[in-house]
């Protein structure tokens, strides 16, 4: 499929769209001012992005880690003191103790604990699995309520002290936005419709897994949560998402009501965010918490590799639908674990439960891009 919107040419931005739309259509007039100041940044920082877009990239290894033999972690947090220019002042470097400023602390423990769980648990070396330095930048602009990954850096609001706290809160937003930085450097997933979604789905994985190895929980104590903490107490919410109950983070006078689906029957028609990106992630959202905890013990153990190794097949396409990357983890289930095993099991009744129904497969059988059935095209408003 050609002209799909790639999205290595996109920022990615924690805050969904349709959060920011609820913001503007029923906040006050100083939060509406807030929210599309944040945006205004944001779409700033899309247009460099994609004048960078064209620009040659450095050849990379195709086996992460397998150049080195022991940990090369590199972490540079900048304050920005609530500046746009960057880099802003060095912080805190690698190896530096506690700092007394909570944001960079917590962007300095946050960056670590992605890079471990990446290095010790899946022996890729950073983003790029060639030692990439992780540099944050934290204290950004005044009031902006947003984190992102522009594919060089991390950059933190302190949140508007309204509706959103300081973003450097939630550990697994951070895991979460370098994870959009693995999925550039290792998968080809469009940013648009089905791929997208996976796109927005997988950095869920990621970011969960940050989460719930920095607390030592296993799948069954985790709590699912995406951005728990981010909502200061104004607001009727827990979370931004809800990997175990997509539709259930928040329900509120200002947000409204979170509109994440958890199941195929509910898929979201739009040409609104890339066409649903943020929206339809519930759906391998649920599937992960589901293998998760049908399997048992730490997420990042088993399902952790199956969706890491999906990530990395080289059949996985830029336009890759939900089936197919279902196809694809069960596939790789099978390899990793044997077929037939407990592990294959639970992956394709996962996806069954979410209403992605998967043939039967042999392992190392062909797999062919499944296109997005009519039924599930966005449609024009």
């Amino acid at each position: 499929m050609h002209g799909l919107p790639r999205h290595r040419h996109s920022i990615h931005c924690i805050l969904p769209p349709y959060l920011a739309r609820q913001i503007i259509q029923n906040g006050s007039p100083q939060q509406r001012a807030r929210i599309l100041r944040t945006l205004a940044i944001d779409n700033t920082f899309r247009a460099m992005r994609l004048m960078r877009s064209g620009m040659p990239r450095m050849a990379r290894a195709l086996i992460p880690g397998s150049m080195v033999v022991e940990s090369q972690k590199q972490r540079t947090i900048y304050d920005m003191k609530n500046s746009e220019q960057f880099p802003g002042m060095v912080a805190r470097i690698e190896g530096q103790g506690d700092t007394g400023d909570v944001a960079v602390n917590e962007a300095y423990t946050g960056l670590g604990a992605t890079y471990d769980l990446y290095w010790e648990i899946f022996g890729r070396n950073s983003i790029d699995g060639n030692g990439m330095p992780l540099n944050a930048h934290v204290h950004y602009g005044t009031d902006y309520a947003n984190a992102f990954w522009d594919g060089e850096r991390m950059v933190f609001g302190d949140g508007d002290g309204e509706i959103f706290n300081r973003f450097t809160l939630a550990i697994d937003v951070i895991g979460h936005e370098l994870a959009h930085g693995v999925t550039e450097y290792e998968g080809p997933l469009a940013y648009f419709l089905q791929a997208g979604a996976l796109n927005e789905s997988l950095s869920d994985v990621f970011g969960s897994l940050v989460k719930q190895r920095t607390l030592n929980q296993t799948a069954e104590q985790a709590d699912w949560l995406i951005g728990a903490g981010l909502f200061t107490d104004e607001v009727e919410g827990k979370a931004l998402r809800s990997m175990k109950e997509p539709g259930t983070a928040y329900d509120d006078d200002v947000l409204g009501k979170d509109p994440q689906p958890g199941h195929m029957r509910d898929f979201v028609r739009t040409w609104e965010d890339n066409g649903g990106v943020h929206i339809n992630s519930g759906i391998p959202n649920r599937a992960f918490y589901l293998v998760a905890t049908d399997l048992g013990g730490y997420a990042w153990e088993r399902a952790g590799h199956i969706w890491y190794e999906t990530l990395r097949d080289p059949r996985l396409k830029a336009d890759s639908s939900f089936l197919s990357f279902a196809r694809l983890t069960v596939i790789a289930a099978a390899r990793l674990y044997g077929q037939g095993g407990e592990e294959e099991k639970a992956v394709r009744d996962a996806w069954n439960q979410v209403g992605v129904r998967i043939s039967r497969a042999k392992a190392g059988e062909p797999i062919e891009a499944v296109g997005m059935p009519a039924e599930q095209q966005p449609v024009a408003h």
